[in-house]
């Protein structure tokens, strides 16, 4: 499997602040096949592959040049979560086994709570979008009358209302610098070859929206939209990868002040999509300096996403 989301290539540098560990504490001694906005990812054998989650933050599909402390921690705990609470409705490409003793010892204490063990497959080139409300980009274009990946929704929505029924609206997966493109059901199966595996993505992508969703409402906490990734294993068995409903690729809102026709907070990135708005930024390289009130904003609500859901998901 390359890497998801595989923008950057593995040359590219990361710059860090000042201060931040980067080559010794990161570095694990083999070979990065991959990396991504957020995630790099190494070979650790034939089959078996390590995919490290940084603290690294994209937003409109830039990198920033400041981390986001402990964020990697957070995703990866997230996604070992919910990999395992919805493993018996759709297999994914988690894997148990050791791995430690394969890279340099000074790394270990960095990647041990960072890092999941996972087999290698195909992944498939879309994103597969779940959204159960009407936000984000969703209600920009419903505003403009646009229908959502070829679907014409009603009049007279209001902005994070609770749509009639969760829709499947995935896009592309754009090369660095560029945006992600909606895509019809038409263009998924132009893009993957297959009607019947398109079918079954948008199936098993709304089942396991549905059923996370119930999930996550025990915690207090909203699934407004979320977007997930699948890879096909050498049977052609479809499974789930790269991280699943973590505040990076899911849209979090407090289920006790949420009310129709206004914009929830948000436990995940809007916080700093917000920012960047507020300063008229053109979402373009290179990105702005974010302050430390922004950085530490931002952390705090990964990590009280992350403790709503970990007791009643586990649970």
């Amino acid at each position: 499997m390359p890497p998801t989301r595989t923008r950057l290539s593995a040359s590219d540098p990361v710059t860090l602040r000042p201060g931040d560990r980067y080559s010794t504490g990161m570095d694990p001694g083999l070979e990065r096949i991959g990396r991504g906005k957020v995630r790099d990812l190494y070979r650790l054998d034939a089959d078996r592959l390590l995919l490290v989650a940084s603290d690294r933050l994209s937003a409109f599909d830039v990198v920033f040049a400041e981390p986001i402390p402990g964020k990697g921690r957070i995703l990866t705990g997230l996604s070992r979560l919910w990999f395992d609470a919805t493993a018996s409705l759709m297999p994914n490409h988690c894997l148990a086994g050791e791995w430690e003793s394969h890279v340099r010892p000074e790394a270990r204490a960095y990647l041990r709570e960072r890092t999941l063990l996972v087999r290698k497959l195909r992944p498939l080139p879309i994103e597969a979008v779940v959204r159960g409300y009407l936000a984000g980009s969703a209600w920009k274009s419903y505003k403009q009358g646009e229908p959502l990946s070829g679907i014409r929704l009603p009049p007279g929505l209001r902005e994070a209302e609770r749509l009639p029924t969760p829709l499947y609206t995935p896009t592309s997966k754009a090369p660095l610098g560029e945006h992600d493109r909606p895509l019809s059901f038409d263009d998924t199966v132009e893009l993957i070859g297959s009607g019947p595996l398109a079918e079954a993505i948008r199936e098993r992508a709304l089942e396991v929206y549905r059923w996370a969703a119930r999930r996550a409402e025990t915690s207090g906490l909203i699934i407004a939209d979320t977007k997930m990734e699948f890879g096909i294993d050498p049977t052609g068995e479809l499974m789930l990868i790269d991280e699943l409903l973590t505040p990076d690729s899911t849209r979090y809102w407090p289920l006790d002040t949420y009310e129709p026709g206004q914009t929830p907070p948000s436990f995940d990135k809007q916080f700093v999509r917000d920012y960047l708005e507020s300063i008229g930024w053109n979402k373009k390289p290179p990105p702005p300096p974010l302050p430390a009130d922004i950085l530490e904003g931002t952390r705090s609500r990964y990590e009280e996403a992350w403790q709503r859901l970990n007791g009643s998901i586990r649970g």
